[in-house]
């Protein structure tokens, strides 16, 4: 049994095959989904993906490289976080990778995730890329460890991982795991407690091996997790079991 942490199926290239994409999930033994917010225009169909079928979640967020879009509000991600199976905030963060210039937004718009996640007592969906060493210190200013939550499609050094690992947080690991020259983030995969563990698609984005080059879904993550297990030298089942129940455990929800 595995579980997709991260993905996007109300975007377009996978909402209009979601009947297929869904069975494949079936086929593949992934259990659960988290469809993850982007931005608030868009959220409502996240919101109705999670409300229309027993298997999927959902968060509410608006991503940082989102620059020309509604600024969310503490008060309107508390409001919809309230509503049914919305169980995290985010997704979050900052990244400094494909924006330049002036980011005070960025870094303010991070602020109000984190806000909203400690007056909810929901956990926080963080995407950190080229903004190590801000990210930690919003987070521990902010006070983030008080919800604590995920560090998705992880790229960063064990360092990183270990300082959040100190402020309660998970490290989610996507497709790039089983890519031949992702060595350094193989071996923080390796080092990453089992308990602290979880595993992801981002599809659209980012296809495992062997799908490296297609368009991602949920249905692949048991090859993330299986490329995982042969790093760790465990068996497949371990890591699906401890991943899907880590999942269960951080996002309040009940395994069906």
């Amino acid at each position: 049994m595995y579980v997709d942490s991260h993905c996007h199926l109300d975007f377009p290239e996978l909402a209009a095959e979601l009947p297929q994409l869904l069975a494949a999930m079936r086929e593949h033994e992934v259990t659960h989904a988290l469809c993850i917010s982007v931005d608030l225009p868009a959220w409502p169909q996240v919101q109705a993906l999670a409300a229309n079928h027993a298997n999927l979640y959902a968060t509410v967020g608006v991503h940082p490289d989102y620059a020309e879009t509604p600024e969310p509000t503490v008060a309107d991600l508390v409001a919809k976080s309230r509503l049914e199976k919305v169980v995290a905030i985010g997704e979050t963060g900052l990244d400094y990778y494909r924006l330049t210039g002036d980011l005070a937004w960025q870094r303010e718009r991070f602020r109000t995730h984190i806000r909203a996640a400690r007056e909810t007592g929901k956990p926080l969906v963080i995407h950190t890329r080229a903004a190590g060493a801000d990210t930690l210190a919003i987070m521990r200013e902010e006070r983030a460890s008080e919800v604590g939550g995920v560090m998705h499609c992880f790229t960063e050094s064990w360092d990183f991982a270990q300082a959040a690992l100190d402020l309660d947080f998970h490290i989610s690991f996507s497709g790039i795991v089983t890519f031949k020259n992702a060595v350094d983030i193989q071996a923080v995969a390796q080092r990453v407690p089992l308990a602290r563990l979880l595993i992801e698609t981002d599809s659209p984005y980012l296809a495992p091996v062997p799908y490296r080059g297609k368009r991602n879904q949920p249905a692949w993550v048991r090859h993330v997790g299986e490329a995982i297990a042969k790093l760790r030298n465990v068996a497949s089942d371990t890591v699906a079991q401890a991943t899907s129940a880590n999942f269960f455990r951080l996002f309040n929800i009940q395994a069906q």
